[in-house]
């Protein structure tokens, strides 16, 4: 009796997610759903309002690491690795939105494209993006893993990245996570050193673009190039 009422339930959460999507579920509802896909018999419901207390909100808990979901939350294996998907997922689907070639003919759609490069990312990374002569991307690079103040972003390399990648012209983004989008002195010191470098090589800099969420702010939109 009771195993059909729990299959019932789970099929009604199912139903109500066919129906209207996950815009009016809450963030414990949204968990349950998912977690319904790794663990087949146990309430998922309550695990799920655990877990968010545990880690604090929705993103919280896929932004943990999948050991301390299983050390704190009490998860398998298999489930803290679906959880933990989650965040790189996102940003795979964001990014491939583009086509291979995308063409960041303006700031609103470079700065778009850098967006979704830095989807579920919890550290500051650094990127170069590499332009043919339409302007279309050739290639985007991570070069660099951490803030930009401490960070090894010699122009040398961005521009070894350049000439690897047969670009007419590259951008150049990082990240701000949990932060401003407002670039720091240090951005803006570095945008320069860049700027020198590749002129130097007849390479272009379109534009530094620094991302904050789903927000980003453009030197060139600004001025600062």
């Amino acid at each position: 009796m009771d195993k059909n009422i729990h299959k019932g339930h789970r099929q009604r959460v199912k139903n109500r997610y066919l129906a209207e999507g996950l815009d009016h579920f809450q963030d414990h509802e949204v968990l349950e759903l998912l977690l319904f896909y790794c663990i087949p018999m146990k309430d998922t419901n309550e695990l799920a309002h655990t877990l968010i207390k545990e880690f604090g909100s929705l993103s919280g808990v896929f932004d943990a690491d999948p050991k301390e979901l299983c050390a704190k939350g009490g998860l398998t294996e298999n489930s803290a690795i679906l959880l933990s998907l989650i965040p790189s997922l996102s940003r795979r689907y964001n990014h491939g939105k583009f086509k291979d070639k995308p063409q960041l003919n303006s700031s609103s759609k470079a700065g778009e494209y850098a967006v979704s490069l830095f989807t579920g990312r919890l550290y500051e990374v650094f990127y170069v993006i590499c332009l043919d002569s339409q302007n279309r991307v050739n290639h985007a690079t991570l070069l660099h893993e951490g803030t930009i103040n401490e960070a090894p972003v010699y122009p040398r390399l961005i521009v070894e990245t350049a000439l690897r990648h047969q670009a007419n012209s590259i951008m150049v983004a990082h990240n701000h996570p949990g932060g401003s989008m407002q670039p720091s002195k240090a951005d803006i010191e570095v945008t320069k050193r860049i700027k020198v470098a590749a002129e130097a090589i007849s390479i272009k800099l379109l534009d530094h673009i620094v991302v904050a969420g789903e927000s980003y702010y453009s030197f060139a939109e600004n001025g600062l190039l």
